[in-house]
Parts: structure tokens; C-alpha cells; sequence
């Protein structure tokens, strides 16, 4: 998903990046961010090619986030905008330009997750996923959903975050090009793949899941595993 966030104020710029960054991580859906400081910037931007998401504050200086929409809106009758603003004053205006949504600061995570998982929905856009046969049969899995995969034998049970456990009936090792590096996978233990994002802490020897549960880390991975946790969760 490509979004589009336009305000004058560099902290908040940094707060809503952070946010956006966030639901990327927790939704599986990627997401491309560009920051403006003020309207021109951004209509210079969107004449390059489409913004899915535009977040833009109604009240800058120079061009003012109203007329800025405006213009968007006649050039683009599909992407979706989204105001931001410290005043409820601006609430019909929006109404003219179509908006998506109007979001009154400060903007809380829980704000802006309603906002972009409505609008993931109508985009069509979806998280990556895998089909896998199962002991149910064939399964289609959100990466995501994933906090890791345990290999028992000739099996591997996958440990996905609602607390359920996916049985498949194949050898570890055949994940290898399944769970990548680059989607956030990494082999911590021989019998062991995580899930970075769905780590909620560790230490040298142990990680503990969002869901509290715990596996090892093998001495010959642990600076790997440092590495690539660092690594991915900072690559932005």
C-alpha cells in the first residue's frame, strides 16, 4: 500500500510514520511511505504515479490541506483521503471532497488501524500468505499469523498467535524458501524458525513470543539471530 502523509510539523510527520510503521508490521501488509511538509510537495509527488492512502493535515501554511485535496481529488477520483486536524470545524468541507475519513489529533494507534485496515479492505489489498496441506487439508495461512515453526520428527507444527497450532506433514527444512529473511523469518535453533515481528523479548539463550510462549536459541545462532532481529526491526 502506498501512503501519502502531508503536515507542516516534523514531529508529528515522525509520530504517524511510527504508527504507520506499526500496523504494517502487525497487519503483514507492506506499505510504502512518503512525508510531505506542504502541499505542493505533495501534488508535485502524486503527478509521478499513485498514492493509494493520503493522510493530510487541513491547516499549513502556503497551500492549506483543503484546496490541496481539492486538487487531488480532480486529478485522482479514486485515492483515498484521509484529514487530519485539531479542530472539527472542518468536518462538512471534507464531506465535498470525498474523504475517507477525518481524524481529530492527537491520533491514536487505535485510530489509525481502523482507518488503514478499512482501507486495505476496499483496495483489495492482502496480506502475504501460503497455502499449506495440512492435517485439515489444504490451509491457507497469513504469514503474519505465524510466531513460529517447531520441526517434531518428519512434521512441523506451526504456532500461530491465536493460539492454535497447525500440524503439516513435511520436514522442516522445506520452509527454507517459504519463510525468507526479507518476510521476517529467521532459523534460530535446528528446530526452530521465528517469526521476528511476533517476538515480544529475549535474552542469549531463550525467546518469549507476543503470546508468552518460549523456545530456544542455539548457541552457534545467537549473534545471527541478534543481527538479523536488530536488522529487521530497524530497517526503516
Amino acid at each position: 500500500m502506498r501512503i501519502a502523509l502531508c503536515d507542516d510539523s516534523r514531529e508529528f510527520l515522525d509520530q504517524m510514520m511510527g504508527l504507520m510503521e506499526r500496523w504494517s508490521e502487525q497487519s503483514g501488509i507492506q506499505t510504502e511511505i512518503y512525508c510531505f511538509d506542504h502541499g505542493d510537495a505533495l501534488l508535485a509527488k502524486s503527478t509521478e504515479f499513485h498514492m493509494d492512502v493520503i493522510f493530510l493535515d487541513i491547516i499549513m501554511p502556503l497551500l492549506n490541506g483543503m484546496d490541496t485535496a481539492k486538487d487531488l481529488r480532480q486529478r485522482d477520483s479514486a485515492v483515498k483521503i484521509v484529514f487530519l486536524t485539531s479542530s472539527p470545524d472542518f468536518a462538512l468541507d471534507s464531506y465535498f471532497v470525498k474523504a475517507q475519513d477525518y481524524l481529530l489529533k492527537p491520533v491514536t494507534y487505535e485510530r489509525i488501524r481502523e482507518v488503514l485496515d478499512e482501507c486495505s479492505t476496499t483496495l483489495h489489498i492482502e496480506p502475504k500468505s501460503i497455502v499449506l496441506k495440512t492435517n485439515l487439508g489444504f490451509q491457507k495461512i497469513y504469514l503474519h499469523n505465524i510466531e513460529f515453526a517447531e520441526a517434531q520428527n518428519k512434521r512441523v507444527i506451526l504456532y500461530l498467535c491465536s493460539g492454535k497450532n497447525v500440524e503439516v506433514v513435511t520436514p522442516l527444512y522445506s520452509f527454507k524458501d517459504r519463510f525468507t529473511d526479507s518476510d521476517g523469518f529467521f532459523k534460530c535453533h535446528r528446530s526452530y524458525i521465528v517469526y521476528l515481528p511476533n517476538i515480544d523479548h529475549f535474552n542469549m539463550t531463550e525467546i518469549t513470543t507476543r503470546s508468552g510462549r518460549k523456545i530456544p536459541i542455539a548457541r552457534s545462532y545467537a549473534k545471527a539471530f541478534q543481527e538479523a532481529y536488530f536488522s529487521h526491526m530497524f530497517e526503516d
